[in-house]
C-alpha cells in the first residue's frame, strides 16, 4: 500500500479500480461515496501523505467541514471512475 500512495496517478488507477470491483458487486454510487468519506477520514487520521499531490488533498480535507468532506469524497470516486 504504501508504494501506491507515493504515486499519486497509481493512486488514481488502485482507487479507481476498488470502484470498479464495487460497482460490480452491486454497491450503490451513495454507497461507494460514504465509504470513500469514511477511509478519507481513516488516512487523514492514520497516514502521512507520501507525496504533494496527497498532502494537497489532506490540507484541503483538513480545512473542510462535514459537508465538503463528503463532496471531495464524491469528487474523488469520480476522479477514481475516470482513471480505471
Amino acid at each position: 500500500m504504501s508504494t501506491v500512495l507515493k504515486n499519486f496517478d497509481t493512486w488514481k488507477k488502485f482507487l479507481g479500480d476498488r470502484v470498479k470491483h464495487a460497482e460490480n458487486a452491486g454497491m450503490s454510487e451513495e454507497a461507494i461515496t460514504n465509504l470513500a468519506y469514511e477511509i478519507g477520514g481513516f488516512l487523514d487520521d492514520k497516514v502521512d501523505p507520501q507525496n504533494e499531490s496527497n498532502r494537497a488533498l489532506k490540507e484541503i480535507w483538513d480545512v473542510g467541514d462535514e459537508e465538503e468532506r463528503k463532496t471531495i469524497a464524491r469528487l474523488m470516486v469520480k476522479l477514481a471512475k475516470r482513471n480505471a
